[in-house]
């Protein structure tokens, strides 16, 4: 993204504006370093429940921020705010992470290791998600179509870390000429054979199925952990594991 900071030491005071990277920098070993996070951090519960909240991911409470004064605080291109991302820049050091595939997450978890004098966990994550990943099965493809949104209807475009995730669940997202998550109407989804309902950003449930089944019923509709998709830190270490599930579960549909 054409953003250099340099810090002049380690840093020990760390705002995370992301939720995956929240849960990395712990899982990275930090604790004491993350003063703040924003209300969308959950996990892990026990720690994130003890931090100061600076807001939301595209709604930053300012006067917070600076009455933690941070010097460093880390955040991502899709998940956050231009026009806040801009105004915290003028005052701290804002390192973000621009991701679509699984090599940029790994990236981005080997940039913030080093950057937290973590490398060495960043290293060990980076092999575990590798290895799970490379272990997966080369399942028969399916079309697919990832519902993120409901009223107006948004879908995973073909230029996300969703569709490039979908992939690795030999799964074909049928949206994958679109870009980022464009809004549609339910005629556009027939060719289907698969239709997932995540859990995030909105948060889908059994009616929303029932619904979705009686003009498609003979499409498989299944709800989905959302940060099983589009979670790009230390939580990919599970996904091999969730899609084996998801596979098994499509197979009995």
């Amino acid at each position: 993204m054409n953003n250099t900071i340099r810090l002049d030491k380690y840093p020990s005071r760390i705002i995370s504006l992301v939720p995956s990277q929240t849960e990395l920098l712990f899982d990275l070993g930090l604790d004491a370093e993350i003063v703040g996070i924003t209300r969308y951090c959950i996990y892990p519960h026990d720690k994130t429940d003890k931090r100061v909240k600076i807001g939301g991911t595209k709604k930053f409470q300012f006067e917070v921020i600076d009455k933690l004064q941070p010097d460093l605080i880390i955040g991502n291109k899709e998940e956050n705010y231009p026009e806040g991302i801009r105004k915290l820049q003028k005052k701290y050091p804002v390192w973000m992470s621009d991701i679509a595939t699984l090599e940029d997450a790994l990236l981005m978890i080997w940039g913030i290791g080093k950057l937290v004098n973590k490398a060495k966990n960043a290293r060990q994550i980076i092999s575990e998600i590798r290895i799970n990943i490379d272990n997966l099965e080369n399942y028969p493809l399916l079309k697919v179509v990832y519902f993120i949104w409901k009223d107006p209807y948004m879908v995973a475009g073909g230029n996300t870390f969703i569709t490039n995730m979908l992939h690795k669940c030999g799964l074909i997202n049928i949206f994958n000429k679109a870009v980022s998550y464009p809004k549609i109407n339910l005629n556009q989804i027939a060719d289907a054979e698969l239709i997932l309902l995540s859990s995030e950003p909105y948060p889908f449930n059994q009616q929303n199925i029932e619904f979705l089944k009686k003009k498609y019923p003979n499409i498989p509709i299944l709800l989905v952990d959302g940060t099983m998709f589009s979670w790009c830190g230390s939580r990919l270490k599970y996904v091999a594991a969730y899609y084996r599930t998801l596979r098994e579960k499509i197979k009995n549909k």
